[in-house]
């Protein structure tokens, strides 16, 4: 057992998580990742562009590099390269971001052809260089590094001091709806890094400058999402998956507005044994999802498996 996990088993009191007990048919090991240079998935993304194509990348201290994984987990990469890495004992790196850095990447969207890479992990609530990566789709079987198109500083309307006094400024999770990139905030006790909060807050980003910082808008909070590690929007747009390390919810679109985590929502708690510490989450068709671990297993799990969490 990793400390990591040992940390967040531990803990698990705090997000109220059943025991670990669930009927352990309703996630499916789909993959395991063998593929070395990918070794701690922190977001996961299925392209709508190119067939049968995830984008994950990994967490900090890591290159920055995204990696095109195929269903089964197996890395694709450019048809030129394809022989020579066969023929070799060289393994192929992933794609590289020029003119990037990856201090802290939790998560990543997908939208418009566009990617959103969110250098948004603030595990000490002290970084001022916080950020999101926009990148052009590349094709993984023709491109082996890119530019990306711009980063766009941001900064929380409500954190005056670095670090704040209240330590909810660290987000793993964002998500595209509507045209606007949203992001979900994980929280921990002032000061304990390894010591976390109940809640999360939503914000929306307005603005695009890559000159100055992008204040986001406070749309809301939730007091029992409780540290949100991923997130996404179902390929109708209707509904958001967000992923947990104890629960995977699922909130309806709201009808109006975007009060997505005060809406009519399902929720599942995986067991825990089998999912591990698991920190990306995407849609792999309207009914399905899939969740990656940090232990290179890739679930599946059916939205009918989720049950409606009670109005308070």
């Amino acid at each position: 057992m990793s400390r990591n996990l040992a940390i967040l088993l531990a803990l698990a009191w705090l997000a109220g998580a059943p025991a670990a007990d669930e009927p352990a048919e309703v996630v499916r090991t789909v993959a395991e990742v063998s593929y070395e240079p990918a070794a701690e998935i922190s977001g996961m993304v299925k392209s709508a562009t190119y067939p049968g194509v995830y984008w994950v990348h990994n967490d900090s201290d890591n290159q920055p590099r995204l990696f095109a994984l195929d269903a089964k987990g197996a890395p694709i990469l450019p048809v030129w390269l394809v022989d020579e890495y066969a023929k070799s004992e060289k393994v192929w790196p992933g794609l590289e971001l020029l003119v990037a850095a990856n201090v802290d990447w939790e998560d990543l969207t997908l939208a418009e052809g566009r990617i959103y890479l969110a250098d948004m992990g603030n595990n000490g609530n002290a970084r001022r260089d916080l950020g999101v990566y926009v990148i052009n789709e590349p094709n993984p079987r023709a491109t082996d590094k890119i530019r990306p198109l711009k980063f766009l500083p941001i900064r929380y309307p409500d954190q005056k001091r670095y670090p704040a006094r209240l330590w909810h400024f660290d987000c793993e999770a964002v998500f595209w709806s509507d045209g606007k990139l949203y992001f979900i905030t994980k929280h921990r006790a002032p000061g304990q890094i390894r010591r976390f909060e109940r809640g999360a807050k939503l914000y929306r980003l307005d603005t695009s400058f890559v000159d100055r910082e992008n204040v986001l808008t406070l749309v809301e909070s939730r007091a029992d999402l409780t540290l949100a590690t991923a997130a996404e929007t179902s390929p109708d747009g209707k509904l958001l998956a967000v992923l947990t390390y104890f629960d995977l919810w699922v909130f309806s679109k709201p009808a109006k507005g975007d009060h997505w985590l005060s809406s009519p929502a399902r929720r599942l708690a995986p067991p825990q044994k089998e999912t591990q510490q698991a920190e990306a989450v995407c849609w792999k068709d309207s009914t399905t999802l899939r969740i990656a671990n940090e232990q290179r297993k890739i679930f599946e799990i059916s939205l009918a498996a989720l049950q409606p969490v009670k109005p308070k």
